[in-house]
């Protein structure tokens, strides 16, 4: 039966409001129609303009069976090409990152320039064109610093909603941090049961212990009362109270989800710190802390939580059918020195606690849907966003 058949099949057994059947986690023809239909068509965030500041600077994104290559070209642009020789199919980049002139195939050496266009087919004939045998691109955009990419030629039309989120995080300053810190948390799971728990926070006054001390995120009542207080704060120091929300439940294109809305941390906390106190110098133009968070994500996969001194960004990266990768990449100012503005330890603690809680929730939540005892129960109220998750993941896989 081919793919797209059985993934139907499958969704005869789905209720919405339920949590997606069984074998939405436990089929290999499943997850091989996520990477074709989720992944290789929507914006990834693959990294910072920082990590590549040189011409001919590159590092490497993978997920599932894909591959792909950002590299800033020596006009200055940046560039992405799927890291697969056109000649027969050779991973042409074999190093995370690095500083390269050209690519060189090491199969049998055909060069692509920086630009993805082939220089060289070593004894290929003379009526061989290197022109029509480029590496594939991949789409490109930047936004504040942040490198999106898709693989796809028809990607999610994303430009307009960036547009309107680019005034609310303007005064965080994205295009002048830098990566401080990263750590993957690997879990025994699929990759769609890493994206629905961090759209919930259902679980994280029983699961979190750490994270629920400081963020009021786990219960409405408190994010409620502490609204208020925070948003004249959030005035007082150059932070815009407006909030985004976009996704195709609301009228805009599948994939091209835009979201920002914050929300307040208990008192007693200018960040997300094991003291509540701040680990680095504030961001941006910003001018103090308001004791609150900011939620942003863009496209349907890329997560992202700023502090008012720090960026959280989060990826749940397939590597098969049941191995998720946890991608966890903190960032500050570019001007901050490490030791003397922050410490990697105090500035990842809370979210280094949080993703090891989560491995452990993940893989639990694996191992019970794994169960041939397993039945879809209802969504909590608290779960409203799994929900907005499980319309663009259907949407995505149907288009």
């Amino acid at each position: 039966m081919p793919t797209s058949a059985v993934f139907e099949d499958i969704l005869k057994g789905y209720k919405p409001g339920f949590a997606m059947p069984r074998e939405m986690y436990t089929s290999q023809a499943v997850y091989d129609h996520d990477i074709a239909k989720v992944w290789n068509r929507s914006w990834l965030w693959v990294g910072h303009v920082s990590q590549i500041p040189n011409p001919g600077d590159y590092f490497l994104f993978d997920y599932g069976p894909e591959s792909i290559i950002v590299v800033r070209d020596r006009a200055g642009a940046i560039r992405a090409h799927m890291n697969v020789c056109r000649h027969r199919g050779s991973r042409v980049c074999v190093e995370q990152t690095g500083n390269a002139r050209s690519f060189v195939c090491p199969y049998h050496a055909w060069t692509f320039e920086l630009t993805g266009e082939l220089r060289a087919g070593r004894a290929m004939g003379p009526d061989f064109d290197p022109a029509n045998w480029g590496l594939h691109p991949a789409q490109v955009r930047v936004f504040q610093g942040l490198i999106l990419v898709c693989a796809n030629a028809d990607a999610p039309p994303v430009d307009a909603g960036l547009a309107q989120l680019a005034p609310l995080t303007a005064p965080f300053g994205f295009e002048a941090m830098k990566v401080a810190h990263t750590a993957s948390y690997p879990v025994p799971a699929n990759w769609k049961l890493a994206v629905e728990n961090y759209m919930e926070c259902y679980h994280c006054a029983p699961s979190h212990q750490e994270y629920s001390r400081s963020h009021s995120l786990k219960s409405p009542q408190d994010l409620e009362r502490l609204m208020g207080p925070m948003l004249e704060r959030s005035k007082t120091v150059g932070l815009p109270n407006d909030e985004l929300f976009q996704n195709m439940d609301s009228g805009h294109p599948v994939g091209a989800d835009i979201y920002y809305r914050r929300y307040p941390l208990f008192e007693g906390y200018d960040t997300g710190s094991k003291s509540g106190n701040p680990v680095a110098p504030l961001l941006g133009s910003l001018t103090g802390f308001d004791g609150g968070t900011t939620d942003v994500q863009i496209g349907s996969l890329n997560y992202f939580l700023a502090y008012s001194d720090h960026v959280i960004g989060y990826r749940f990266v397939p590597r098969s059918l049941q191995e998720t990768d946890i991608q966890v990449v903190w960032m500050v100012r570019d001007d901050a020195v490490e030791g003397r503005d922050y410490q990697i330890k105090d500035l990842s603690w809370l979210w280094h606690v949080t993703s090891l809680d989560d491995e452990r929730i993940i893989r639990h939540n694996q191992e019970g849907v794994n169960s041939h005892y397993f039945q879809p129960g209802p969504l909590a109220e608290m779960e409203e966003s799994i929900q907005s998750f499980y319309d663009v993941y259907l949407g995505m896989s149907r288009v």
